[in-house]
């Protein structure tokens, strides 16, 4: 539950740090006193999208923190997930933006991703402002809730794995055939492509060592002359070899009476046996360089087919022409080969087909009979909140195939025993609408483990002693180890709270301040006497005030 609440510079707030305490609470204050501002301070806390606009005039950023007890919710498996440290008696949610325009968020004082922010955001708290009653007419809610009271998680996510899994193969069959229809309608230019480059027989790193080779034989002559020269001045009388083994020679002659002049003779020995070596190379190249223009032809002629072939197909290499023509030839085999695979992918379509089938029939019914469930409860708790003779249906078809599964739900409505069943959102007011909802809420609240509900003046259009009965399932809601909070205009919801905040403006010499507090016994009297006769209190309105506050606690 949400324990304190500390907001800075935030629109119309220079400073605001509360306390909060479990069960039900209240919140007044008059039209446009800021109630809606700590609602935006707590939905940019919980992951809604920064705006440089709400940092008060004048500051370079604003802060929003919240402390959450969370020991009666068992939540430490979000936060190993996550990798954040947790602390279920004090976790601390923070959100900070400047005035440039950056935003930070911080759990427990490590910085976080914004989706991490909200996806625990969710988890923690529920604001249910007004325009969330048009969710009434969303399909998706519909369902959301008819599932929840079935609990079937686990029946959802099984039938979701093999719907994604039809869903991949079907996608697999239209890329196949789109693949084959393509191909067929080029199947003679490809096996013609397919048939060139065959035929060229291309090997990998062939075309570096073609254009040595030319480069080699297009120069044979000045190669095989620079050789032979270099061989007669290594090899020939009186050449470098010769010279250097007779140096060795004399001087190998005197090591005996001068050994100073052994390493030298070594070295000269060692250089000798290095340049032989090396005029024996010369020697063997120059003896098998020849010119050869019938191999420099057939080289040309290579180099000029893979040329052309690099040329028509747009690459520069001989491997990327070889990629081609396994692409080629993989097309080639779909033609060839593709009813077989195709056959082969239908068969796994009409499989997996059969059995999300057979799993959406489970889910369905799972969900028939929890429909059931919801239809009794939101009856039982519609009646007392002032619609004697309603009637609530929640009506199952059946649809295509989607990720949730073959069910359309819609919710079916009349307040009125005469009248037919109608889609709730076409025939309530706004007030029934209104109790509709919190009868939803409260029948879910008990399936779901969520720490913290705030309703935003969810008794609009309605009055007296529904109002009261409003109250009443809040105070149920907070009394199962929940924390709900209601923003209102209603004193007898108001007088219902345990505790009651209220938020008002103060006019400064720095401009108009939003002010939250907690009201005393003596002040929520004062506060509830106002509610119910205006700013001009009379004492007969006190009396009234005290009275609710006596009768509701």
């Amino acid at each position: 539950m949400l324990k304190k609440l500390y907001i800075k510079n935030f629109t119309l707030i220079d400073e605001l740090d509360i306390s909060f305490e479990g069960g039900f609470s209240v919140i007044t204050g008059e039209t446009g006193a800021g109630k809606s501002i700590i609602l935006g301070a707590l939905g940019l806390l919980l992951g809604q999208r920064a705006d440089t606009k709400t940092i008060k005039a004048g500051r370079d950023r604003c802060t929003v923190e919240a402390h959450f007890d969370l020991r009666k919710y068992d939540m430490q498996d979000f936060f190993d997930d996550k990798d954040l440290d947790y602390d279920d008696g004090d976790c601390i949610l923070r959100r900070e933006v400047t005035a440039a325009g950056k935003s930070r968020a911080f759990v427990n004082d490590t910085p976080v991703a914004l989706t991490t922010l909200r996806e625990l955001g969710d988890q923690l708290v529920d604001i249910h402002s007004q325009h969330q009653n048009l969710l009434i007419n969303k399909e998706d809610f519909q369902l959301s809730v008819v599932d929840i009271i079935a609990d079937d998680s686990q029946v959802l996510d099984d039938y979701r794995t093999s719907y994604h899994q039809l869903k991949a193969v079907e996608r697999q069959l239209e890329q196949l055939r789109e693949d084959i229809r393509r191909n067929r309608d080029n199947e003679e230019f490809l096996r013609f492509q397919h048939q060139e480059l065959s035929g060229a027989k291309l090997a990998e790193g062939e075309q570096e060592q073609l254009e040595q080779e030319y480069g080699i034989l297009s120069h044979a002559e000045e190669i095989k002359s620079a050789l032979f020269e270099a061989d007669e001045l290594f090899s020939g009388d009186g050449g470098i070899v010769e010279k250097l083994k007779s140096a060795s020679h004399s001087i190998d002659s005197v090591r005996n009476v001068f050994p100073d002049i052994t390493e030298a003779a070594e070295r000269i020995e060692s250089s000798f046996i290095e340049l032989k070596d090396i005029a024996d190379e010369v020697a063997r190249h120059a003896e098998h360089i020849d010119f050869d223009p019938a191999r420099m032809e057939e080289v040309n002629s290579r180099l000029d087919t893979i040329y052309h072939l690099q040329q028509k197909f747009h690459v520069q290499t001989v491997e990327e022409l070889i990629g081609i023509r396994d692409d080629l030839e993989r097309q080639l085999s779909q033609i060839d080969g593709g009813d077989e695979a195709l056959q082969e992918l239908e068969a796994q379509e009409a499989a997996l087909l059969k059995v999300c089938k057979e799993k959406a029939k489970r889910l369905s019914a799972i969900r028939a009979k929890a429909a059931r469930q919801v239809e009794e409860e939101m009856r039982s708790r519609l009646v007392p909140l002032g619609i004697p003779k309603v009637r609530f249906e929640v009506a199952i078809s059946e649809k295509p195939l989607s990720a949730d599964g073959q069910d359309k739900v819609a919710f079916l409505f009349t307040a009125n025993s005469n009248m037919p069943l109608q889609p709730v959102a076409q025939v309530a007011s706004g007030g029934e609408i209104a109790r509709v909802m919190l009868s939803l809420k409260a029948m879910i609240s008990g399936a779901v483990k969520l720490p913290t509900i705030i309703f935003d003046e969810i008794d609009t259009g309605v009055s007296g002693k529904v109002a009261e009965m409003m109250a009443h399932i809040m105070q149920e809601m907070g009394d199962n180890d929940r924390q709900v909070i209601s923003i209102t205009h209603l004193p007898q919801i108001a007088a219902c709270g345990s505790a009651h905040y209220k938020v008002y403006k103060e006019e400064t010499e720095e401009g108009t301040v939003s002010h939250m507090c907690r009201l005393s016994h003596q002040e929520r009297v004062s506060e509830i006497a106002q509610m119910l006769s205006g700013s001009n209190i009379s004492e007969a309105a006190i009396r009234n005030a005290e009275e609710l506050l006596k009768i509701e606690n």
